[in-house]
């Protein structure tokens, strides 16, 4: 990774230690033993790749970056070129026993774990195909986000972040409560230096009976047509090969005028064989198409450039945050606390919390109308399943 690179993208997402020096009020974050900046500038400085950063250090230093208080021609970098530790990646996916191969809860299909293939072939790609890929330590401040379990409702959670020179923040989900609800999401955050579309992946099944799926290029600028332009053109041909995959979402909790393209694949279904036989191929090309278009542009290394791509990832990690179906899902299964902490620290790692906390929002389906019949009661019931509802940018 260039050094430019580190001065955001390591330092938001905690992959390197980091601190600020300045003037009178400087902010000093955890940091290494050396090398405190000198006045007036401030200096940020990145030391092994392998370190960690805590949350409360990485929020106060992206405050700084984008309400002005510390500014861009004021900022000196320094990086320390020793080599990334070796990271045994097939080690970093067992922890928490993955990739599952039973279920937490019941189930009468030989794939209850439906969507496990996804898992387990997005992290061969990201293994043979992306450089320096290493795994984002997720638990700080008391909060472990990779794993949270409730064992008297029969569901669970695993989380998985990772890192790597092409993308400053891949992270992976999957939700599993047996029959009742079955969810891989995933979404992929491209390094600031490129100012690309943010890859999106939501796949969800309620009851074994409702099948909800969303794969998109999601681009990140309010006035979209140019930005698009650079992708949809790729994404057009792959999405004409699958009828089943043509579905439009409904506007009950998405503006699909903001941060979404015209080739979404988006689909509503009731015959699991879709899955395998359209999901499974066309998820992966859009995978791989997402990566062959990064590799097909040249990064812009400049300060300003990165400043003004995270400051889009931002404003689409504050808009999502702030219309996540699923919170409702996550309060009733893991608590409001840990849901809340979820959701802005984990999830959507950029956006800044409101007060008053989450939202529950109203049951529904991206598509339009309820959950299926087994697939889980109102958001916030005491007992039995709460569906998750389709956060497409979770």
């Amino acid at each position: 990774m260039k050094p430019q690179h580190l001065i955001f993208s390591a330092s938001l997402i905690g992959s390197a230690d980091a601190f600020v020096g300045s003037s009178a009020g400087a902010f000093a974050p955890r940091t290494s033993a050396a090398g405190i900046a000198s006045a007036p500038s401030a200096t940020l400085r990145m030391d092994t790749e392998g370190d960690s950063i805590s949350r409360a250090a990485r929020k106060s230093l992206e405050n700084r970056l984008f309400n002005g208080k510390l500014s861009l021609d004021g900022i000196k970098t320094t990086s320390v070129s020793s080599p990334p530790p070796e990271v045994d990646l097939e080690l970093a996916q067992a922890k928490h026993g993955m990739p599952w191969v039973e279920t937490i809860g019941s189930s009468e299909f030989e794939n209850p774990l439906l969507y496990m293939p996804f898992w387990e072939w997005q992290m061969d790609f990201m293994g043979s195909e992306l450089s320096n890929l290493r795994p984002i330590e997720h638990c700080d401040d008391g909060s472990d986000f990779g794993y949270n379990e409730n064992s008297k409702k029969k569901a669970r959670i695993v989380n998985h972040c990772y890192a790597s020179d092409e993308y400053r923040k891949i992270r992976m989900s999957y939700y599993d409560a047996g029959d009742s609800t079955q969810v891989f999401n995933s979404v992929w955050y491209p390094d600031p230096s490129y100012n690309l579309p943010v890859l999106g992946i939501d796949l969800l099944a309620f009851g074994r009976k409702k099948y909800l799926a969303i794969v998109d290029f999601q681009p990140l600028y309010e006035n979209e047509e140019d930005h698009a332009a650079k992708f949809e053109h790729i994404l057009e041909p792959i999405k004409e090969e699958y009828d089943s995959l043509k579905g439009r979402m409904s506007a009950k909790f998405y503006d699909e005028t903001k941060f979404f393209s015209k080739q979404m694949l988006f689909a509503r279904f009731e015959d699991d064989n879709v899955v395998s036989d359209d999901l499974m191929p066309a998820f992966q090309r859009y995978v791989q198409a997402h990566l062959k278009l990064l590799k097909s542009v040249k990064p812009d290394d400049s300060l300003q450039s990165q400043k003004a791509v995270l400051e889009r990832q931002r404003a689409y990690d504050t808009y999502s945050a702030e219309r996540d179906p699923a919170a409702g899902l996550f309060a009733a299964m893991f608590g409001k606390e840990w849901a809340e902490d979820f959701i802005f620290d984990f999830l959507f790692s950029l956006s800044e919390r409101k007060e008053g906390g989450i939202q529950i929002p109203p049951m529904g389906m991206m598509g339009g109308g309820p959950p299926p019949q087994g697939g889980g009661a109102p958001q916030g019931a005491p007992q039995g399943q709460s569906a998750p509802q389709p956060a497409i940018r979770r």
